[in-house]
């Protein structure tokens, strides 16, 4: 079993994604997230144990790599894509109650921001790392957050900006959906902002990579 968890967590960490995919070109012919998920599974793996021991370590390890700019995004997009394809075998297990998330991230580019790459990062490498991310895309209203928040009690607010014009958009919606739901949790990040900004707006936690906020929540969820 924990040889065929290593195999996975590596297939996570290089972006294998199945048997057919040409990448890493090290891996080509091998079996990938997808056929190596569906095998534990059938061999009676604990889907929990599929989720902690072989697709968290390999995000988490790319994570840092990303972080310490020893991989670009192009890699981590494919490590993301192995992840997903693989979380497509372990949802029902979630939903029975078979395997349980760590908490509930929301995450959104806020109101007047219609860019969703670093957003779309910051979501696949938490929900890798075993949350549940609700994804309220761009250009998102203080409404659509509260709203999101009441439907989701207890989870953490994520959210994004790349332009210096929309950041300013983060205190307004900070502060209403302190107003709204008092005790969420807020994080930030983007281009622009820095801990500073953070500060001042009354959020909780700025993070610079998407690595930083896997850490941070997986404290606030401990």
């Amino acid at each position: 079993m924990n040889e065929l968890l290593t195999k996975l967590s590596e297939c996570i960490e290089f972006g294998k994604i199945n048997l057919a995919s040409p990448y890493p070109p090290q891996m080509k012919g091998q079996d990938g997230a997808d056929e190596l998920t569906c095998k534990a599974l059938d061999e009676g793996v604990n889907p929990q144990d599929v989720l902690t021991k072989g697709l968290m370590p390999g995000m988490e390890r790319i994570g840092v790599k990303f972080r310490e700019n020893k991989v670009f995004v192009p890699q981590v997009l494919m490590s993301a894509k192995a992840m997903s394809t693989a979380m497509l075998h372990l949802k029902p297990h979630f939903l029975s109650g078979a395997a349980k998330q760590k908490g509930t991230f929301i995450i959104g580019t806020v109101l007047g921001d219609l860019h969703d790459i670093g957003k779309n990062l910051v979501g696949m490498m938490v929900e890798g790392n075993g949350f549940k991310v609700v994804d309220l895309g761009t250009d998102v209203s203080s409404e659509k957050f509260i709203a999101a928040v009441k439907e989701n009690p207890d989870s953490v607010v994520g959210l994004s900006a790349l332009l210096t014009t929309t950041m300013v958009n983060m205190e307004k919606i900070t502060r209403e959906i302190k107003e709204a739901v008092p005790g969420t949790i807020v994080t930030i990040g983007g281009a622009p902002v820095n801990s500073n900004f953070c500060a001042k707006i009354g959020a909780d936690n700025y993070s610079p990579d998407p690595q930083g906020i896997v850490e941070y929540l997986n404290v606030k969820f401990a």
